[in-house]
Parts: C-alpha cells; structure tokens; sequence
C-alpha cells in the first residue's frame, strides 16, 4: 500500500508499452512470413509484342533469355542445366509459385523450350511467356 499511496500522491501515471510493442512486433514477423517475395530475373529484355498479351498479377520466379541465349534467374546468369535444380528447390519453398519466362525477341526459340521443359521437370507445370501488349508496354 506504501508505493500505491506515494504514485497518488505525486501525481504520476504512465502507459505500459510493452503489449503494444509485442503486438506490433507480431504483425510484423506475420507479414515477413506470409510476403510473396518475387525472383525477379535481374536483366532487361526487349519482350516481342502481342496484341492480346494479359497482364496477371502472378508469376513470382521470373526467368529471362537474353538474345545470346544467356539464361537469368534470381539476378544471376545460370546454366540451363542449373534451370531444373534451382525450379525444383524454389519449388519445395513455395509450391503455389508459377513462372513467367520472358525471352528478348532475338533469342532463340530453341532455348525457350528447353527453359520450358526444365521448368516443368522442376516441377512447376504454370508457366507463362512474358510479352510486350500492343500499345507497347
């Protein structure tokens, strides 16, 4: 009763903090945790144009050919044998994910199937082929 009489006395109230700031730490390793993060490819392609290309929101691993046929992923030039291993563990990551290649209108169709091909032995059987709309986008 001794401290009780003395904080009356002088006047002195105070918030506790600490449930707040537990809760706001919670809401923020909650949204850490539930984020989809995007793989972005890391190079700039010039995609060819489609007059009824689609804009979707999903595709979180995004792989680019460049028109020497160099494969990007994750911002890093990968092997097209490395394309397989890398789908399959981003897979067992995050299974919801699906894959938008998105080639230069100069490369090679030949290395798209085979980065298509991978990506479905890796796994992941959404997979889309990123384009330009036709306004130019």
């Amino acid at each position: 009763m001794q401290s009780r009489r003395h904080t009356e006395e002088s006047g002195e109230t105070g918030i506790d903090l600490a449930p707040m700031l537990d809760f706001v730490l919670n809401l923020l390793i909650f949204f850490i945790i539930t984020t989809s993060f995007v793989k972005e490819a890391g190079v700039e392609v010039n995609r060819a144009d489609a007059s009824t290309a689609v804009h979707r929101e999903k595709g979180n691993i995004l792989i680019a050919i460049r028109p020497n046929g160099e494969i990007w992923m994750d911002r890093q030039q990968v092997d097209i044998r490395a394309v397989r291993p890398l789908i399959e563990r981003l897979h067992v990551e995050r299974p919801d994910d699906s894959v938008v290649i998105v080639a230069d209108k100069a490369s090679k169709t030949a290395v798209l199937a085979r980065v298509m091909d991978a990506v479905r032995a890796g796994g992941i059987q959404e997979v889309a082929v990123g384009a330009a709309g036709g306004s130019g986008e």
